[in-house]
């Protein structure tokens, strides 16, 4: 039989408990669907940016993530992708892979091709739904800084709130213009590769949160 000082402990304990999984889930922060998503799998979808071009095996931003939530993560990213190219790819490398969570990181390529913003946000979109169809979370990120393709993040800011999707901004900003974060023109290096990943981790980690406590909730 326990003693009462352990009945108050483990009282408090649980109080303690609830008040976190109140707070965490009170946070003002935008509607996101799917927050309970069954998924496994933090999908990392999209073009040289994702697929981490400039740095060695390891240093792509997709990797970092991975220690850094301790959630399973895939790297679907592919040199040169432009969102015709991707919306084409989708089901195979994103939707089958058991996806908890899709970030969607495509544009770039777009901008540099004259590919019309209206078809970018079109192939954007769809991917979005699908992969909520599918019970999936969607986080959307823009390449852009500053000036940088601004109409961009504007463009893919407000897609990601009418989806409901988590908006992931300016994943370039404070490298495009810093040498020293750069393999190239545009390209991150190892240094770039890691400011992005702490980037996209600061805007999921809450909702990873919610879906884990979520899910515990449900058991």
């Amino acid at each position: 039989m326990l003693k009462p000082e352990k009945i108050i402990l483990v009282t408090l304990s649980i109080l303690l408990a609830v008040v976190v999984v109140l707070g965490l889930l009170a946070l003002p922060r935008p509607e996101v669907r799917n927050l309970d998503s069954r998924g496994k799998n933090i999908i990392c979808f999209g073009d040289s940016i994702t697929l981490g071009y400039g740095a060695n095996l390891g240093e792509d931003y997709p990797s970092l993530l991975g220690k850094m939530t301790n959630y399973p993560v895939i790297n679907a990213g592919v040199d040169g992708d432009t969102s015709p190219e991707a919306i084409r790819r989708f089901a195979e490398d994103a939707l089958a892979k058991e996806p908890l969570l899709v970030i969607i990181e495509i544009g770039g390529n777009d901008f540099l091709k004259k590919i019309p913003l209206a078809v970018t946000l079109k192939n954007v979109a769809e991917m979005v739904e699908e992969a909520e169809q599918q019970g999936a979370m969607v986080a959307v990120a823009d390449i852009s800084a500053g000036m940088f393709l601004r109409d961009y993040r504007v463009a893919f800011s407000k897609l990601a709130k009418e989806k409901e999707a988590i908006f992931i901004p300016s994943l370039l900003s404070g490298i495009i213009t810093n040498p020293s974060m750069k393999s190239d023109f545009i390209h991150p290096n190892a240094a770039g590769y890691k400011i992005i990943a702490h980037k996209v981790y600061r805007c999921i980690i809450p909702y990873l949160n919610k879906n884990f406590l979520l899910r515990e909730a449900k058991k």
